[in-house]
């Protein structure tokens, strides 16, 4: 998945960002606002180190967000819903991911599943596991 990893700048970048377990609000909001400034640059222009604290980053803030915000009984229809209300997103936002209006219509309407091909395209766009739409 990784290029190669300079660990030496690896090891700058973690020395900057100092990535630990979060356990306050504060600690998650500061790490939210590092990933947002690197997806702000584009993932595609990450160097190999950058992307490997990316993908701690990101696992660290999801494991903080699923203990302290449960989800509980929520559907994959109910996660959808309020991750596009988070990044204020409608559903011609999802054209990408779905590939037509009517099927976009349907899974946001509850009329239709979705399928195993459209949580993994939500999984890449949202940044999140694919498993939260199955």
């Amino acid at each position: 998945m990784h290029d190669r990893v300079d660990n030496k700048k690896y090891g700058e970048l973690l020395a900057e960002v100092l990535p630990c377990r979060i356990e306050t609000e504060e600690e998650n909001e500061r790490y939210l606002k590092i990933v947002e400034k690197m997806m702000d640059r584009g993932a595609e222009k990450f160097s190999p180190e950058e992307d490997k604290l990316f993908d701690l980053l990101v696992t660290l803030i999801e494991e903080f967000e699923e203990e302290a915000y449960p989800m509980g009984n929520s559907t994959p229809r109910d996660m959808l819903l309020f991750l596009m209300e988070q990044q204020d997103l409608k559903q011609a936002d999802l054209l990408e991911v779905f590939g037509s209006k009517g099927i976009v219509s349907e899974v946001v309407n509850g009329k239709r599943a979705i399928s195993k091909t459209h949580a993994k395209r939500l999984a890449e766009k949202f940044k999140v596991s694919a498993e939260l739409f199955i």
